[in-house]
């Protein structure tokens, strides 16, 4: 099956057998278009795995360690093909990740993520509230993790309001009159996650705000949370008590890896779609860890052609809770996160927010 094919299929519908059958395919096709074009990969590939012309099963797949995107110019396009480059959220000091994108692939970024969210939104665009500040998109050419993920989700609202001003208070005047614009309507919020708890939760609102026809998608990392005892359960609770939200979704993701978008399904877990998976691996030996058990995830994608990053082992440690019998009926594995890898670098898009 070719990924024009695949792309198109509804997301959530494949059962585990028919997806590996599909996603095999085009992985190995991946990997020998980064072999081919990528010297870098080749060279990681040849001296981690040898026998990476053997591929039988999407365990077999050679994966990338996430930092090596800081060290290395991992892409397998020309230079003058480069259309846009993608920078990690890096804690202040390190090196980021760069990402590089082709016109080909910025546009199977933006049409994924269509494919992801429309499943918990209307097609029809709704207003939309970014709990964050204009400022974090102002170099389209090359931004940071958040500034992409606002850009992502920013084609599913309109007439979009930012709730900062550039020296990162809040526009009370603006979001008066934005609530009185569209009241009654449903609407869109977004922001990472640290940002929608500092502003929707801890802020001091002037004046009590309704925001219980909303939908809000946030994403970005749990540490400076769970340091506060504040997990998944208590943020939808108290976002719902004091604004009325009830449809809440997490997201998990990553700046290095285009099309793995992990949104939260109905029973709290992160969901495959139809263009990601996961491998949750023994920290030891890589070994390929059962259900339930915990490891380093994998994180696999067939979208990235303009660079490896196809298939990486995050810094992240996940259990698979499950496969095809998620309550909502989506198809495919679901996990959950339980944090940061010991001595990983702690990059996570909201641990890196300084109030200006």
């Amino acid at each position: 099956m070719q990924l024009s094919e695949y792309i198109n299929i509804e997301q959530y519908s494949l059962p585990g057998k028919l997806k590996n059958q599909y996603f095999l395919d085009l992985m190995v096709q991946l990997h020998h278009h980064h072999y081919a074009h990528s010297a870098e990969y080749k060279k990681i590939s040849d001296v981690i795995f040898p026998s990476s012309e053997k591929i039988q099963s999407i365990e077999n797949i050679p994966f990338v360690p996430v930092s090596l995107f800081k060290n290395h110019s991992l892409k397998s396009i020309a230079d003058d093909k480069v259309y846009k480059v993608l920078t990690s959220s890096g804690t202040t000091g390190s090196t980021p990740s760069l990402i590089y994108l082709d016109a080909g692939a910025s546009r199977l970024q933006t049409l994924a993520l269509s494919k992801i969210i429309t499943h918990i939104l209307s097609k029809e665009r709704l207003p939309m509230l970014i709990v964050d500040s204009k400022s974090v998109i102002s170099d389209r050419q090359s931004f940071s993790a958040r500034g992409a993920g606002i850009l992502g989700l920013s084609v599913f609202g309109k007439n979009h309001f930012y709730l900062l001003d550039d020296t990162f208070e809040i526009d009370y005047k603006g979001l008066a009159d934005f609530l009185s614009k569209y009241n009654g309507q449903r609407m869109l919020i977004f922001g990472f996650t640290f940002m929608v708890w500092q502003y929707l939760f801890l802020s001091d609102m002037r004046e009590k705000i309704d925001l219980s026809k909303s939908v809000l998608i946030h994403s970005g990392g749990w540490k400076k949370l769970q340091e506060i005892a504040v997990d998944n359960t208590v943020f939808k609770k108290s976002l719902n008590e004091k604004s009325g939200i009830k449809e809440i979704y997490n997201f998990y993701g990553m700046i290095e890896q285009i099309g793995s978008v992990f949104l939260e399904n109905s029973d709290g877990y992160l969901h495959c779609p139809n263009f990601s998976d996961i491998i949750i691996r023994n920290p030891k030996n890589f070994s390929v860890q059962k259900n339930g058990e915990a490891g380093l995830i994998q994180a696999l994608s067939v979208l990235p052609q303009s660079y490896p990053g196809h298939s990486i082992l995050t810094e992240d440690i996940g259990v698979c809770m499950g496969e095809d019998d998620a309550s909502n009926g989506w198809k495919g594995k679901y996990f959950k996160i339980l944090g940061r890898a010991k001595k990983a670098e702690l990059r996570g898009c909201s641990d890196t927010f300084v109030k200006k």
